[in-house]
């Protein structure tokens, strides 16, 4: 019996050493002051931002390492804000961050990026300002480096204007007619086309509505080389997004196309297999590039009528008044036909760069009987 008593006294012990070193090591964590060795530095500390230089490295800050009382990686972070933010209880409430990662101790900004922190701090473009900078370096607390400040000159991104087209043989290689891309930033363009069934899927890019200069495909499909033989290809039939880079000699495309939708839309037959099918699946509507709208000729049923993109409900457009041609986005209204037949639909709306700006709160449509 007194054999048991001592193991479990030595137990016990254990045990309770275990649980003081563990206190113990809390405590010096907690305890334990920690700060930055040395002060943030900049690469320069007055910074002229112009769009011409837009990508270039604007600015370099690094820092010293931070040790704390356990063997860890440190994570760091970047935070911008306005001198009058920094006092008070409630400071740096407006600070821009950047997250660097664990144990990485310097961040380089290019100029685009450093602009769009300086304009939504509320500097005012063209005209110096001051922001003032610090890291923090989080492990099992946060604590920050002091402070710098920067004086830094933003830009005013500049309206971009002009086009570039795109003949091809889902419209008979005429440059007169080919599609037009918007510029929807310095050097880079997009559009909307759609190749009916039966085209042939090749197509150029060209600079004005002739043959002067033009973009044939280069190593790969999706490359540009000034004045190649090599036509540019697309799936097959369908409509899509394109988009031209010419600062990278690139391009893109993605399926993309409205379409309406609806209890209306829904043929006799598929709505007796599915009496959800008009909800379900969308009439894709095609691109007229020339007159920049939608259309789509359908026999409807008698039932409800909405507009939305690529058959899902993302981004969708309805009537706040059914009495108007004027639609809105994510409005909960539909259209109400009343008589069965075949009827021309169109759509129009102004996708001026979706990706950025989104999508507008209205657009316009028709709803014809034949």
């Amino acid at each position: 019996m007194k054999k048991y008593i001592n193991k479990l006294f030595i137990l016990g012990s254990l045990l309770f050493l275990g649980a003081s070193c563990e206190n113990d090591s809390a405590d010096v964590t907690t305890l334990k002051a920690v700060s930055f060795p040395s002060q943030l530095v900049a690469s320069s500390g007055t910074i002229v931002l112009t769009e011409d230089n837009a990508d270039a490295n604007a600015v370099l800050l690094s820092w010293p390492k931070v040790t704390f009382p356990i063997d860890a990686p440190v994570t760091y972070a970047i935070q911008f804000d306005l001198i009058g933010d920094t006092g008070g209880t409630n400071t740096w409430p407006k600070a821009k961050r950047v997250e660097v990662g664990e144990d990485v101790l310097s961040k380089a900004l290019i100029g685009r990026d450093l602009n769009k922190i300086a304009i939504d701090l509320g500097l005012e473009p063209g005209v110096a300002g001051k922001v003032v900078v610090r890291v923090e370096a989080v492990m099992d607390r946060k604590i920050y480096s002091e402070l710098i400040t920067l004086t830094i000159t933003p830009y005013e991104k500049s309206v971009v204007f002009g086009e570039i087209y795109m003949p091809g043989s889902y419209q008979g290689w005429a440059i007169e007619t080919a599609a037009a891309l918007t510029a929807i930033q310095k050097g880079i363009y997009q559009g909307y086309m759609t190749v009916p069934v039966g085209a042939g899927p090749g197509f150029k890019f060209n600079i004005a509505r002739n043959w002067a200069q033009f973009y044939g495909a280069g190593a790969t499909n999706f490359d540009l080389k000034n004045m190649s033989d090599t036509d540019f290809s697309l799936p097959g039939s369908g409509s899509y997004q394109i988009k031209v880079n010419l600062n990278t000699s690139k391009w893109s495309f993605a399926p993309y196309a409205w379409g309406i939708v609806g209890p209306a839309s829904a043929t006799a037959d598929q709505t007796a297999s599915d009496p959800n099918y008009g909800w379900n699946h969308s009439i894709p509507m095609s691109y007229d590039h020339q007159t920049k709208t939608w259309k789509v000729t359908a026999n409807l049923l008698p039932g409800a009528l909405k507009f939305r993109l690529n058959d899902n409900w993302d981004v969708n457009y309805g009537p706040a008044d059914s009495s108007t041609n004027t639609i809105n986005k994510d409005n909960g209204g539909a259209y109400t036909i009343n008589e069965a037949g075949t009827y021309e639909i169109t759509y129009t709306i102004n996708e001026t760069d979706p990706a950025t700006t989104g999508y507008p709160a209205t657009a316009t449509c028709t709803i014809v009987k034949k």
